[in-house]
């Protein structure tokens, strides 16, 4: 599935910043760069604000019931109060920017991962925004595959589940 650049950038910037393990300022600027935010030193209190967010976020990815990931998506919305407004810059087609260019990058990177993650929903019925089904793991994805069947967020994971049930298969067959 595609996003629009700026919509995906805010779906996956909000895959990335649950994912996370490393608030401090600086690893966490580098993050929010990799996902093309722009000014993004920030004080220790607005990456501390950026891992309160991140936990806010964290429910939406894999929750099954459409209407409750809705609701707290709106939730979301509702705390960063931007007005999206539509842009054509650096000869780009028109798409939606869901940040005030004034914002400090808290408020930015939470207004773009609101935005990002509600563009997410309307395309895809919230079932693009997963959680790995690999047992202890936690870690979650955009999933922009063709088909939208993803379950797993690598192939690591992927690759242990298969190998643990094909394993499991021959002991089965084994002890027969």
């Amino acid at each position: 599935m595609h996003f629009n650049t700026y919509g995906g950038n805010g779906a996956a910037l909000s895959a990335a910043l649950v994912n996370a393990t490393d608030f401090r300022p600086g690893p966490l600027a580098a993050l929010l760069a990799e996902h093309e935010m722009l000014r993004t030193a920030m004080t220790p209190g607005q990456a501390a604000e950026l891992r309160e967010w991140a936990r806010r976020l964290d429910p939406v990815f894999g929750e099954p019931a459409v209407a409750k990931q809705i609701a707290l998506v709106n939730d979301l919305l509702e705390i960063t109060a931007v007005k999206p407004f539509v842009s054509a810059h650096d000869g780009k087609e028109p798409h939606l920017h869901f940040s005030s260019l004034d914002g400090d990058i808290a408020a930015r990177a939470k207004e773009t991962t609101a935005g990002g993650l509600a563009m997410a929903i309307c395309f895809s019925d919230g079932s693009r925004l997963g959680r790995c089904d690999r047992e202890g793991c936690r870690t979650v994805y955009v999933d922009t595959s063709r088909n939208g069947r993803r379950r797993f967020c690598s192939l690591a994971c992927a690759n242990r589940v298969n190998v643990a049930a094909h394993r499991s298969r021959r002991r089965g067959v084994a002890g027969t």
